[in-house]
Order: structure tokens, then sequence, then C-alpha cells
């Protein structure tokens, strides 16, 4: 199906001023007291020509040919030219739009080989809070590009090499408590991780062990190496875990250590190319004022003039540190797989280190041609707006956080529904609690930082996940209550019946065409979150779609209703579901069949 922008977007065109070669852009109206769609076209156009936009609207509403699909064309505003459906093409389009499996998203016009670089956790430290933004917006990320069409490649680029691990082996030798590696591996390599990290700073003795257990590691020593892969085994046991209960998965999983042999070549080729060189020991990467002053991520601005801030590639020690990595580990996602688009999910705080890393590798492989994303986010706070930790100041874990949600919507759903089977309170609240986590952290912007609130995100009122699960169960009980004929199943314990035939839809109510069109964006608002790689775009559509089919329900009758209105809305009814369903879905968010 092509969308209603699209289709909108290919009559313009002809009506269109001759010789005019633009590419008319139409968008959705905000307020429906303008129409459903509008155009700026003739605003763009007579800016370009000094002309008078509303009479070079008008002269285009002349040569345009929509009456199949709208009321006559209006002008408002400065040349706006907006539009408004007709009833009955917006019955005719529900037909088709129920027979789509892709539901209105439309085919990209090229597809791309897309790697996806999130999550990324390090060995032997438990996943916290944190990570839950990486993770569920690199999955959403990777889920609707796969929806729309792209091949993806999915990431996970653990840190499991560094100067921790001295720190570690030094630990695992002395202090490791075996028990509580058996109770808790990560708790207690974090301990050891700790405690050894404390006494390295006090005890000169204790550093130098560190130093040598780095360097037996880093040498190949075979007790060193069957320690640290037995940390990287330990840790990934509960990563998969964490994994397993989001529901993620990964078709990638390298660690650092992965790219460790190519970082001296990597060091080497950017020295012999002029790009990086040596300073106080070190091999460092300057601006090499190609420029602005103000986007070059190798200046700062201080004291009125722009001082460098150069890209450390190896420390006078020899050692490579995350910028070699980072090189080392696009040279090879580029040599793999050869992709249109590279995307790392970070935190904020990688902006200026990612910057540098992309130009490094622009000037070391200058006739590459691939995009290179950095989509960062901001931090999750407390109520008190400073960043969520536990009363003592510590990392929230992450698993905590999902069996705290668990736990809460198990509260919830067994005040509200005791008489249901304990093991399908127990799922439904599973479904709702993780759902709400990854919903609260998708719903904002990703950029903004966001107050993590229990009593918010498990709020069946608002823009949570359980206010849009509970709309999905709503259909699921209309269709539990309807004795359909002709049926076929949709979600677990309802059926819903068939799609009607075209021109079938009779739609009376405001509330139904209101319906109907919100509908209608989902094959928008889909691709549009890729643009930007903003998820929340989706997460508010599906809010607002949430919000209209409520608004439906209450004003129409739908089981009551004489045919041939009770099919349309039972039909209305079941499109919504799909929607729901498969937008919740992208999202990473299942829908249980009851609440």
């Amino acid at each position: 199906m092509e969308t209603v922008q699209s289709l909108l977007a290919g009559k313009l065109r002809p009506a269109l001023p001759s010789g005019v070669s633009l590419e008319p852009q139409v968008t959705s109206t905000s307020d429906p007291k303008f129409g459903d769609y509008q155009t700026n076209v003739a605003m763009i156009l007579a800016k370009q020509a000094k002309a008078n936009a509303r009479q070079l609207a008008q002269e285009i509403i002349g040569r345009l040919d929509v009456g199949d699909m709208c009321e006559p064309p209006e002008i408002a505003g400065a040349g706006f030219i907006n539009f408004r459906l007709k009833p009955a093409w917006i019955a005719a389009r529900l037909s088709e739009f129920s027979n789509d499996a892709r539901l209105g998203v439309p085919a990209p016009a090229k597809v791309k080989k897309i790697v996806i670089d999130f999550s990324g956790p390090n060995v032997a430290k438990p996943m916290h809070v944190g990570h839950i933004r990486s993770t569920g917006i690199g999955d959403t990320l990777s889920r609707i590009a796969s929806f729309v069409g792209h091949e993806v490649v999915r990431d996970n680029h653990i840190g499991d090499w560094g100067t921790q691990f001295g720190m570690l082996l030094v630990g695992w030798k002395t202090v490791l408590d075996k028990e509580a590696l058996t109770a808790d591996p990560l708790g207690e390599m974090e301990r050891i991780y700790k405690l050894v990290s404390a006494r390295s700073g006090e005890d000169e003795a204790t550093h130098k062990s560190v130093q040598q257990e780095l360097v037996k590691l880093q040498n190949g020593d075979g007790e060193n190496l069957a320690l640290w892969h037995e940390m990287i085994r330990l840790s990934q046991v509960q990563f998969d875990d964490i994994y397993t209960r989001l529901d993620v998965q990964f078709d990638v999983t390298l660690g650092e250590s992965f790219y460790n042999p190519q970082l001296k070549d990597v060091v080497q080729r950017l020295a012999d190319l002029g790009i990086a060189r040596q300073s106080e020991g070190a091999w460092c990467v300057f601006s090499d004022h190609t420029l602005p002053e103000k986007e070059d991520p190798f200046l700062v601005q201080r004291d009125g003039g722009w001082i460098d801030v150069p890209a450390l590639v190896q420390k006078t020690d020899g050692a490579s540190n995350y910028a070699t990595t980072d090189l080392a580990t696009l040279e090879y996602r580029l040599k793999e797989w050869s992709p249109d688009e590279i995307i790392y999910v970070t935190d904020g705080r990688q902006q200026l280190h990612l910057r540098q890393v992309f130009a490094i590798f622009r000037r070391w492989h200058p006739d590459v041609k691939v995009r290179l994303e950095h989509i960062w986010f901001g931090t999750i706070l407390g109520e008190d707006n400073k960043p969520f930790k536990t009363r003592s100041g510590e990392s929230v874990r992450l698993a905590d956080v999902l069996d705290e949600a668990v736990a809460r919507a198990y509260k919830i759903v067994t005040e509200k529904s005791p008489e249901l089977p304990e093991e399908e309170r127990q799922e439904i609240a599973r479904i709702i609690g993780i759902g709400a986590i990854k919903y609260a952290d998708l719903v904002p912007s990703r950029q903004n930082d966001y107050v993590f609130s229990w009593d918010k995100m498990l709020s069946l009122q608002g823009n949570t996940a359980p206010y849009l699960q509970n709309a999905y169960v709503r259909i699921q009980s209309i269709f539990r209550k309807a004795a359909a004929t002709a049926t076929a199943p949709v979600g677990e314990g309802a059926t819903f019946p068939a799609p009607l035939a075209t021109e079938a839809y009779t739609l009376t109510e405001p509330a139904e065409f209101a319906l109907a069109k919100k509908l209608f964006l989902f094959g928008e608002i889909v691709p549009l979150v890729l643009d930007d790689y903003r998820p929340n775009i989706l997460a508010n559509y599906l809010y607002e779609l949430a919000s209209a089919f409520h608004s439906f329900f209450e004003a129409c009758q739908v089981l009551k209703s004489e045919e041939p209105i009770r099919s349309t809305r039972l039909a209305l009814c079941a499109l919504t579901a799909k929607v729901l369903k498969q937008g919740l879905a992208l999202l990473g968010i299942q829908v249980p069949s009851r609440m």
C-alpha cells in the first residue's frame, strides 16, 4: 500500500507549475479543523519565485485532481493547501488496509544494510538500570528497521578487555568468596573489583600485583586466560538471562578483546598516513583544520580562543584505548558486512568520543561511503531529579528493577482479577511489568532525561504501556462476547472477523472516521522513526490510537448495533487490535489476552 501522504504527493506533482522539479511534501495536520493533510509546496515555490503564495496555491488547486480522495482542497493561512478525505474513500481504504499484512507501511525505496551497536554491558559487572536505555532503544530501532524492510545486524559490543581485569585477577586469587560467586557471580566479581581497586590506590604492593597480573593476561598466560574466560562465561550467563526477560536478541556478540590483535596495526597505519602523531610519548590525532572550528571535534573554545582536544590512540606505555578499539571495530564491520549505515546507541557522555572516532575514520578511509550515526540518550533520574541510584548511592541493578516491576504488576493484577489462575496472573504480571519498564523508557524523547516513577509507569491511565495493553485487552473482551461467524483467530483467546469487502464499511459517526484516519497514520509513522531514530514517535502515536479507540468505544455501540454498522465497528476494533499489537511488538512489548 502507498501511504495517504504519498498518494496525495503523487497527485500534486503534475499540478505544479511546469518546469518545477520540487518534490512536494504532504503532512498530516495537527488540528482536524484544517482537514486531514496539508502541503506548504505553494509557499516554498512562491518564495523561490517571489510570488504570492495564496495565488499560487489557487493555481495549483485549479490543476489538481484529487476528487476521488478528497473534498475540494482549501487554502489556509499564508498559502497552505489543506485536504479533507472523503468518507467513501476512507471506507474503501479500510478494506485495503485490513488486507495488508504490513498495515500500510510501504516498502523502502532502497533496502539498506544497517549495523546497530547497542547494549554493550561490561564483563564482571551487573547490568544496571541505565542499560535499559541503550538496550531498549537499540532493540526498537532494530525491530522497526527490519519491519520496514532493511537488513539489520544487531551487534553487542561487550566490554571484556582492559586494565580492570588486572584488579579482578588479583581479587580472584586472593579474596574470592566461592560460595558468593556461585550464588551471585556478577555481584561477587563486582565486590572483589571494588575491594582491590581501593587497595591499589593505597598500597603500592597491590598496585604492582595488579599490573603484573594484567601483563600476564595480555601476554597469554594460561592461568590468567582461563580465569578471564570464566569471568566472561559467568557474565554472559547473567546477560543472557536479562536479554531473555527483555526479549532482546543479537546477531553478533563480539567483545573488545576480539579486536585486540588489530590495534597496533591501526595505530601504525594512522601514523604512516600522518593522521596520528606523537605527543609527549603518546600517539594522538589532532585537528586537520578542514572543518569550521565550531564543528571540529578536536578543538574546544576556551578563554576566547580555540585549543586542541586531541584523540589519544596509543598511550605512552604502548597500550591502546577505546578510540583505537572503536576504529578497529569500524573497519571490521565494513569488511564483514559492507553496511550502508552503522548506528551506535550510547548515552550522551560518548558524544565527543564518537565524533572524534568518526572524524578519524573519515580521514583514514575518505572513499568509504557509510553513514555513521551516534544515537545518544539522556539520563534516568530518581524522583529527587538526580541520577537514579540506590539509597547507598550504588547503581540500581537492572535485574532488580525488572523483578520489582513484575512484583508490583502481580499485586495489581491479583487485586483486580483474583479469580484468574495463579499461572495466568504471573504471566500477565510479567508482560505488564516488563512492558511498563520498556515503554516508560521509550516514550520520552531519547535525548531528554526522565524521572523514573513506579506509579506512573504502571498506571492504567495516561501514556503508559498498561493503558495501551488495556485497550488491546478491551478489544479481546469484545470478541470473546461476540458470536462472530466466519472468523479467523487473531491473538490469544479471541476471534476477529474476516476483513470486510471493499465498499462494505458503513461509517456514520465522527468517532468512527477519527479512528479510521488514525489507523491509516501507522504506515506514515513507522518509517518516520528511522529518519531521526526516535522511538517515542511510534510510542506517542500508539497512545493517540488507543485514546481514539476509547473515544470510539464510548461514543459507539459495537455489539448491540444493527447490521451493517455492527460489522463495520467490529472490523474497526479488529484493525485497532492488530495495529496496537504490531506497534507494541516493534517497541519490544507484548500484549496479554486479559488484565
